[in-house]
């Protein structure tokens, strides 16, 4: 009993470690960008010594990738979360819980943000198939699925466009046929925009960009997101 009770005591203390290792990485390159995740720049901040710090992660790349996996699903819950919530809203109404939920998880992680979208880690290599290959596919469904979504309103303005398939990275395309076998090429343009819409202010604001123009970043988002779906012609029943 007493070898059960050490046994879960060293997991729990490993796993607390683990934790606060990932997230010393995070505060580093919030503040020094991403060159600054070093495994020896963390044991200096956590008062560990280089060789203690190498019994969690072997090296830095092993770090990063297990960084980018956790950030990456908490971003793939957060917004399939608000997609799933709002499942029997209006197409708009779904279109705005999804953009909000990017954002506010955005603002609430601005270093998760700028690892996965930001600039690379410099010398980072990823594993074969990615650092968060499931995670990624999530994000990049749940994209589709709004431009789904908004299609059956959406076509008559978009519809017209000279988009074939070649146009796309086979790699997206078998992520997003499979899910909507319906969308044309027309409409994973459309996706593709919508994500330009959504992902440029929430990045010009994660890197402090709209500061110095505006003080109602979130006014601003609202406006273009409200732009957004008076454009798409989508169903806004639901709005009150």
């Amino acid at each position: 009993m007493a070898g059960t009770r050490s046994t879960g005591r060293r997991e729990r203390l490993r796993a607390e470690t683990t934790a606060e290792i990932k997230r010393t990485a995070l505060e580093l390159m919030g503040s020094g960008g991403p060159d600054a995740i070093t495994l020896r720049a963390i044991a200096r901040e956590m008062g560990m010594t280089a060789n203690a710090i190498y019994g969690y992660f072997a090296t830095r790349d092993d770090l990063v990738t297990v960084l980018i996996a956790d950030v990456y699903t908490a971003l793939a819950d957060a917004v399939d979360a608000a997609w799933t919530t709002s499942a029997q809203a209006a197409p708009a109404e779904r279109i705005r819980a999804w953009a909000h939920a990017f954002r506010n998880w955005a603002l609430a992680n601005p270093e998760g943000f700028r690892l996965i979208y930001g600039d690379p880690v410099p010398g980072y290599r990823a594993p074969d198939g990615g650092a968060a290959p499931d995670a990624a596919r999530r994000v990049c469904i749940g994209i589709a699925a709004l431009a789904d979504t908004a299609w059956g309103d959406a076509e008559q303005a978009y519809g017209d466009s000279d988009f074939d398939w070649a146009d796309f990275d086979p790699g997206l395309l078998d992520k997003v046929r499979p899910a909507f076998p319906a969308l044309p090429p027309a409409g994973v343009a459309l996706a593709l925009r919508i994500w330009g819409h959504l992902h440029g202010l929430v990045s010009l604001e994660i890197y402090g960009h709209l500061h110095a123009q505006t003080l109602s970043p979130q006014k601003l988002f609202h406006a273009e997101l409200t732009q957004l779906v008076r454009s798409l012609n989508v169903d806004d029943s639901n709005r009150v």
